[in-house]
C-alpha cells in the first residue's frame, strides 16, 4: 500500500490553494504573537492590559462565528476567503501605526475578524472538500501545514522583529498574503462546499440541531474550559519571555518554534493514526492531559534561570544569552506542541463527522470556534489579574487547573456519548 504523506496532498491543486490560506494565516498569527510582547515590554502594560491583547481578540471572534458559519455554509465560501486575506493586509496597515496599548487593542479586534473568517472557511473547505475516507488525512495535514507556517512565523517573524522592527516585518507579512490570495483566486473551484439550503439552514435551530448530538455536546463543553488555559499560555508565555527574563525577539521565535516544529512534524502521522484507529475522543484526552503538565512546566523557567550554564550565540552582529529560562521554556513550548499533535487532528476529524450528520459541516465548526471563544475572552483577564495580584507563576498554575478540569469532564462525557452512539448504530434484534 501506497504510504500517502501530506506533502503528496500539494499534487491537488485546491488543497494546496487551502494550504496557502492556512500558511498565510498562521505566519501572521505567530508573528504577531511576538510583536505583542514587544509591545507589552515597551509601553509597560500590566497584566490585566496583556489579557486584553488576547481577550479583545477573541470577543469579536464570538461575536462572528456563528452568522459567518451559517454564511459558509448556504454561500460561496471562496469570496469569504478573498475578503479575510485583503481584511488581514489591512491589521498589518493598522499594526505600523500604533502608538499606545489602546491602539494595539483596537488592531487585534479587526484581527480576530480576518483570522475568523480565514480559519472557519478555510477548515470548512477542506472538511467539505476532502473524500469522506480521507478527512483525518486531509484535516490533519491542513494543520501541519499551518504549523510549518507558524514555525515559520516564529523564526522568520521574530527575526524580522529583532533585526527590522515592525514596518518591515509587516510589509514582508502583505506580500505573502497576497501570494495566497492569488493561489485562492486561481486554484480553487467557485462556490466550494456551501451544500446547505439557505431554507434549511435556521441559523438557531440548526445549532439546536447540532448540539442534541451527545459526542459534539461533550467537545463544546471540553474546549469552554480547555480555552481558558490554552490561551493563556499562547499569549502570556512569549510576553514572560521577554518582560521577566529580557529574551530577544528571535530568541522567543525560537521558543515558539519548539512548539510548532513538533507539532508540523508529528500532526500528519498522527491524522492517518485516528483515521485507522478510531476512538478520537481517547486521541483529544490524551493529548489534553499532556497539555496541562506542559502547561504547568513553564513556571520552572524561574527555577532554571542561574542554575543552567547559558549559551552564547551571536546573530545579526548581537551576542545573544540564552540561560536556564530560554532552556526551560524551549522544552515546555516542545511538549505543548506533542500535546496539540495528538489533539488536534482528532477533536477536527470528529466536529466533522458530527456536522456531516446534517449536512452542516461549517456551523459545526463555527460552534467548535465559539465554544473556544468565551473562554479565550476571560481566560486572558483572569489569567492576567492572577499575574498582577498573586504572581506570574501562579497564573500559569491557574492555567493549568483549568485544562485538567476540562479533560476530566471530556473524559466522562465522551465515554458516555461514545457507548450511546455504539447502541444507536449496532440496535438489538429486537429493536
Amino acid at each position: 500500500m501506497t504510504r500517502f504523506t501530506s506533502v503528496a496532498l500539494l499534487k491537488d491543486r485546491e488543497f494546496a490553494a487551502l494550504a496557502g490560506t492556512a500558511f498565510a494565516r498562521s505566519q501572521a498569527y505567530s508573528t504577531i504573537l511576538i510583536a505583542l510582547a514587544l509591545y507589552a515590554d515597551l509601553f509597560q502594560t500590566t497584566g490585566v492590559v496583556e489579557g486584553l491583547f488576547g481577550a479583545m481578540f477573541a470577543l469579536v471572534q464570538l461575536l462572528i462565528v456563528l452568522p459567518l458559519g451559517r454564511k459558509v455554509d448556504t454561500g460561496n465560501a471562496k469570496r469569504y476567503l478573498l475578503a479575510g486575506f485583503l481584511l488581514n493586509i489591512g491589521v498589518f496597515v493598522g499594526f505600523v501605526f500604533v502608538t499606545s496599548p489602546a491602539h494595539v487593542v483596537l488592531v487585534r479586534m479587526v484581527q480576530g475578524l480576518s483570522a475568523s473568517i480565514l480559519w472557519i472557511t478555510g477548515a470548512a473547505v477542506v472538511g467539505e472538500i476532502s473524500p469522506d475516507d480521507q478527512q483525518g488525512r486531509w484535516l490533519g495535514a491542513y494543520n501541519q501545514f499551518a504549523s510549518v507556517s507558524s514555525l515559520a512565523g516564529d523564526l522568520v517573524g521574530g527575526y524580522l522583529l529583532f533585526a527590522y522592527g515592525f514596518t518591515a516585518t509587516y510589509v514582508v507579512l502583505s506580500v505573502i498574503t497576497m501570494g495566497s490570495f492569488v493561489l485562492v483566486f486561481t486554484f480553487l473551484r467557485d462556490n466550494p462546499g456551501g451544500r446547505k439550503d439557505p431554507e434549511e439552514a435556521g441559523s438557531a435551530e440548526t445549532f439546536r440541531a447540532l448540539l442534541g448530538l451527545p459526542m459534539l455536546r461533550a467537545l463544546v463543553g471540553f474546549r469552554f474550559f480547555f480555552s481558558f488555559g490554552k490561551m493563556a499560555v499562547i499569549l502570556f508565555l512569549p510576553i514572560y519571555a521577554r518582560t521577566s527574563f529580557g529574551i530577544s525577539a528571535f530568541a522567543i521565535g525560537w521558543i515558539m518554534a519548539g512548539g510548532k516544529l513538533t507539532k508540523a512534524l508529528t500532526q500528519g502521522f498522527v491524522g492517518n493514526l485516528t483515521d485507522r484507529h478510531g476512538m478520537e475522543h481517547y486521541f483529544v484526552a490524551t493529548g489534553a492531559t499532556m497539555y496541562g503538565l506542559g502547561t504547568a512546566a513553564i513556571p520552572l523557567a524561574a527555577y532554571a534561570e542561574g542554575m543552567i550554564d547559558p549559551i552564547t550565540v551571536t546573530v545579526h552582529g548581537d551576542t545573544q544569552i540564552l540561560g536556564g529560562a530560554f532552556i526551560a521554556l524551549f522544552a515546555a513550548y516542545s511538549l505543548l506542541g506533542i500535546a496539540d499533535s495528538i489533539r488536534l487532528p482528532a477533536s477536527m476529524s470528529l466536529f466533522v463527522d458530527e456536522g456531516e450528520q446534517y449536512n452542516s459541516v461549517a456551523s459545526a465548526m463555527s460552534l467548535r470556534s465559539i465554544s473556544w471563544k468565551v473562554g479565550q475572552v476571560t481566560g486572558p483577564i483572569l489569567v492576567g489579574t492572577t499575574m498582577d495580584f498573586v504572581s506570574t507563576e501562579a497564573g500559569f498554575f491557574l492555567a493549568a487547573g483549568f485544562i485538567v478540569v476540562a479533560t476530566i469532564a471530556f473524559v466522562v462525557t465522551a465515554r458516555r456519548a461514545h457507548s450511546r452512539r455504539i447502541v444507536t448504530e449496532n440496535p438489538s434484534p429486537g429493536d
